[in-house]
């Protein structure tokens, strides 16, 4: 009997027992089929091959990550970013002077866009931008099957950028195209979000993104395109503003308004998807159309733009170019726009007067042949003439259309202030007020033209001013019609500076005959020879050594040997000689003889050290064609320098900007304060009145400069300068200057309290021509200014410091009224030194003096 097999039976015999035969085994039961083995397998294999591929994978993507991140930029200033933004210059008076940008951009903070901006900027650029978290996976697979399914068709790949990759990529990045690029975009833009709030994210997104028409920001695109302020825009408007992204120059509504209009649909579109808008508001949208209206720029004062120009190299040097056009700087300047408007026009009046003297008629713009239909088609012919640089905006471009003897028609299109469309007229030019255009042949002027054909030819396109008709005067005058008068842009240059002496603020500059033509600033940038304007330092130098008005000096022959170089032998424009001449007088006339005597006497040594001290020049050889203005300098520096006269002998330093504020409303830089030459105390207390404190460097004595401002009144009132004073009744005290050749002609004058100094001369140094001096091209322009900047300002005298007296005395060219020191003796004519001590100079050979000169300035050493 067999026992049966529990759990825990040994399956071998034990020992003893005996072994009995073994059992048949019960039959296997039926093999089931194996027919998804394989499956099995490959499922397995599969499984396999995507773990190791995934964690591949993720080898792969970890170190990806740490080298697209090793070098990103930090965020964090992000949270504190203040994008760049345009600077403005504003006029004395407040009005705007120009903008400095390289973006034209307007910040508005987030709370200021409009809900429908925001909204169509959304649904146009990032659908799911409040969701995402910096990048987002959906729009990233829509972008990729799209992309696959216009694969070869020529298309441009599809993005996937989210509002926060565009933010990274814009103002972190840059738009390198490439996977790398786009992997650091990713993970900045993923920080970001982790970072800022999706409001702040937007805002810099809308402030800093470009839109075309050179428009950084949605608030500087709503003014390009139409004209607006943000509040302002209708949702069809923000729509387009928000279709522009993309591609702004393909959707220019100006220039592809049907492309425009179409991108600006689609975006409604998906705003109405978005359930951003109804779809009412959405269809009354679509049918709304666009209508671009051109940016007006602020209006900015007229005429501004080298002196802006100045003020923005400044401004570069203190703050550096970043913050000076991108920081949002405030800059109020000292520019008085009255007086810059006085200060343009008489240059150009003045430029125009010697043109037409000197330059001849050296021909007409363009010239068409419009044969027999000219007269009717004439308007169409003009329309297609470009407007020519530096033609002043009062003139007007003319067509020729038929030719007299005596006159010719001209045809123009005049353009009412406000009018849509310009009105054709018709009006004559007269031959009789052509007697300046004397046509050039071989570049001379040739002879004054009798007949109208002289000068122009039917077909002729030139440059004319309007003048009005003018009543006959009795026995003075005919009557004269309403006409056109024939211009032409001066070949000469010029230049004027206006600046207050009290404390140095540029009131108007005019660097040239215009800024469109040529942006060189003749008033800071142009180098000339001030001529005989730079005598009144050679003069005060000899006052403070102790010279007196009425000595005496010898205007006679004088030469120098200059060894190898040979002898140097000047003269007096007039060459004449007049003998012994006190000084005020050789002042007046502007004797040249006169002059190198006093130099030479008191050593230019002295003589550049005032110049110096004015800055007038940096440095300056001592050498006696020096004292007659064989220096360089400019017509700022030449203003300043006055202007130290007109301060009793202080340095003045001209500024052209008052204060500079930061984007904050904060004053970063003042033109006076502690620390400035002119300190103003108690400016910032209410409580007390302001005292402002004169500390700036007394560079002459204030007696020696006294006694030269009278003797400089001189100047206007008898001599060289008399054109520039003439009929204005002030008190003025000025000197003319002419360089060797008639190269550069200047004028330099002043009140107590306006200086201005004007330069006219050609930009190559070549002659102005014979005769054309200070007193005939520059006293004229600077009278012509100053007849205005004087009407609103009062008549005031010049105040002599204590201790000076005031004394008549006959200079043997007339009675005179000078100042003289305690120790001096009214007219007397004795040697350098008597009454003051003077100080003793280089002795110089002479020849050709009269026997009674050394009787005249005894002590002298021979210099006759």
């Amino acid at each position: 009997m067999t026992e049966p097999l529990t759990a825990g039976e040994p399956l071998a015999p034990q020992p003893g027992r005996r072994r009995e035969a073994p059992q048949a085994k019960p039959p296997a039961p039926p093999k089931r089929p194996r027919r998804f083995s394989w499956l099995g397998r490959l499922f397995g294999t599969l499984l396999g091959l995507m773990l190791v591929a995934g964690a591949g994978g993720g080898i792969v993507l970890y170190a990806a990550y740490k080298k697209f991140s090793a070098d990103l930029p930090d965020i964090d200033g992000l949270q504190h970013y203040q994008p760049r933004v345009m600077s403005r210059l504003y006029a004395g008076d407040s009005r705007l002077l120009a903008e400095l940008a390289t973006e034209r951009r307007i910040f508005v903070p987030s709370s200021a866009i409009p809900d429908i901006v925001k909204r169509a900027f959304i649904s146009a650029e990032d659908q799911n931008f409040f969701i995402h978290r910096g990048v987002d996976p959906i729009a990233i697979v829509r972008a990729a099957v799209t992309d696959l399914q216009q694969y070869g068709q020529g298309r441009r790949p599809v993005g996937a950028s989210t509002i926060t990759q565009q933010v990274a990529k814009n103002m972190l990045l840059g738009n390198e195209v490439s996977l790398a690029r786009k992997a650091r975009e990713a993970i900045l833009a993923i920080r970001i979000d982790e970072s800022l709030s999706k409001d702040r994210v937007l805002e810099l997104y809308l402030n800093e993104i470009y839109l075309g028409l050179q428009s950084y920001g949605v608030a500087a695109a709503a003014q390009a395109y139409f004209n607006k302020s943000l509040d302002q825009l209708t949702l069809p408007e923000a729509a387009f503003l928000a279709a522009l992204p993309k591609a702004p120059n393909n959707y220019n509504p100006f220039r592809f308004p049907d492309a425009a209009k179409g991108r600006r649909d689609w975006v409604i579109d998906r705003m109405a998807e978005d359930r951003a808008i109804t779809a009412e508001q959405a269809a009354a949208a679509k049918a709304t159309p666009i209508t671009p209206s051109p940016f007006r720029r602020p209006e900015t004062v007229a005429g501004g733009d080298y002196f802006a120009e100045e003020v923005r190299r400044q401004m570069v040097d203190r703050f550096g170019a970043d913050q000076t056009t991108q920081g949002g700087l405030v800059v109020q300047t000292t520019l008085d726009p009255v007086l810059q408007a006085a200060a343009d026009k008489a240059l150009h009046d003045g430029l125009i007067r010697y043109d037409q003297r000197r330059g001849g008629w050296r021909g007409a713009v363009a010239h068409v042949d419009g044969g027999a239909t000219l007269r009717q088609t004439w308007a169409n012919a003009l329309a297609q003439q470009a407007r020519p640089a530096g033609m002043l905006p009062e003139w007007r471009l003319a067509i020729v259309t038929e030719t007299t003897d005596a006159e010719a028609k001209l045809g123009f299109v005049e353009r009412p202030s406000g009018a849509a469309a310009g009105q054709p007229r018709v009006l004559p030019m007269l031959l009789s007020d052509l007697g300046w255009a004397r046509p050039v042949r071989d570049g001379k002027p040739g002879a004054a033209p009798r007949r109208i054909s002289d000068v122009v030819q039917v077909g002729d396109i030139v440059m004319a001013e309007l003048v009005a008709a003018t009543p006959a005067v009795p026995g003075r005058a005919p009557a004269r019609p309403e006409r056109l008068l024939l211009r032409q842009i001066p070949q000469v240059q010029g230049a004027l500076v206006s600046l207050d002496p009290a404390t140095g603020r540029v009131l108007a500059m005019s660097g040239g005959w215009s800024f469109e033509l040529s942006q060189f600033n003749r008033a800071t940038q142009a180098n000339r020879q001030p001529g005989s304007s730079f005598k009144p330092y050679v003069y005060l130098t000899a006052l403070e050594h102790g010279v007196s008005p009425s000595q005496r000096f010898l205007d006679a022959p004088f030469v120098v040997d200059q060894g190898a170089a040979g002898k140097w032998r000047p003269g007096n424009y007039e060459l004449d000689f007049n003998g012994p001449m006190p000084l005020r007088v050789a002042l007046e006339k502007s004797r040249n003889l006169v002059t190198i005597r006093v130099a030479d006497r008191i050593g230019m040594e002295a003589v550049a050290q005032t110049a110096i001290g004015f800055h007038v020049v940096d440095n300056m050889p001592r050498v006696l064609p020096a004292a007659l203005g064989a220096v360089e300098t400019t017509v700022l520096r030449q203003a300043a320098g006055y202007a130290g006269f007109a301060a009793g002998g202080k340095e003045v330093t001209p500024t052209l900007i008052d204060s500079v504020q930061d984007r904050d409303g904060k004053v970063i830089w003042r033109a006076s304060g502690p620390g400035t030459p002119l300190d103003c105390t108690g400016c910032n207390d209410p409580a007390q009145p302001p005292q402002l404190t004169d500390t700036r460097k007394q560079v002459v004595d204030p007696d020696s400069t006294f006694q030269l401002v009278t003797m400089m009144q001189g100047v206007v009132q008898r001599g060289t300068g008399v054109a520039a004073g003439a009929g204005l009744n002030r008190a003025i005290a000025g000197k003319t200057g002419t360089s060797q050749d008639f190269n550069d002609s200047w004028f330099v004058g002043f009140t107590p309290d306006l200086v201005t100094a004007v330069w006219v001369g050609f930009d190559t140094p070549t002659s102005l021509g014979n005769n054309e001096t200070g007193s005939s091209n520059g006293a004229p322009i600077w009278h012509d200014f100053m007849a205005v900047a004087l009407k609103t300002r009062p008549n005031l005298k010049f105040i002599p410091p204590p201790g000076v007296t005031m004394a008549s005395w006959d200079t043997g060219w007339g009675t005179v009224t000078d100042a003289f020191k305690p120790d001096q003796t009214p007219g007397a004519s004795g040697p350098i030194g008597s009454g003051g001590g003077g100080a003793a100079g280089p002795a110089a050979a002479s020849d050709g003096a009269p026997p009674e000169a050394a009787g005249v300035d005894s002590g002298l050493g021979g210099l006759y």
